[in-house]
């Protein structure tokens, strides 16, 4: 199929694919008049790079993911590098939320402190 297509069926933009395909995560090959053609199976691996993206993975993060699926398994994670991947952005995730709780334990406490008597709920309302 050619680009077009594959950004139709996948949703990607067309700069999208070229990009996914200079970082090796997808290829194609030439057409007898020069035009980029991909097989049926890059839909899943575009669909797989979209929806970890999507979720704040970033474009190396989904290399593992793309060659498990390569390789013939059914699910991009089904593999151990893919698993290591998601262990590590969980880590990455825990990190963030204990520091926006932080955050969010700061500002509460500076609202306490400059309108102790206000009657403002915990969203602001009156």
């Amino acid at each position: 199929m050619r680009i077009g297509e594959l950004a139709g069926r996948t949703g990607a933009s067309t700069r999208s694919l070229r990009y996914y395909e200079q970082h090796g995560l997808i290829t194609s090959r030439r057409g007898a008049n020069g035009y980029r053609e991909y097989a049926e199976d890059d839909v899943r691996l575009v669909e797989e790079i979209r929806t970890l993206l999507s979720v704040g993975f970033t474009l190396e993060d989904t290399r593992p993911f793309v060659n498990c699926l390569r390789a013939g398994h059914e699910k991009g994670g089904a593999c151990r590098d893919s698993a290591e991947v998601y262990r590590r952005k969980l880590v990455e995730i825990d990190d963030e939320i204990r520091t926006l709780l932080a955050r969010r334990a700061e500002v509460s406490a500076q609202l306490d402190e400059s309108c102790s008597g206000c009657m403002f709920s915990i969203r602001g309302e009156k």
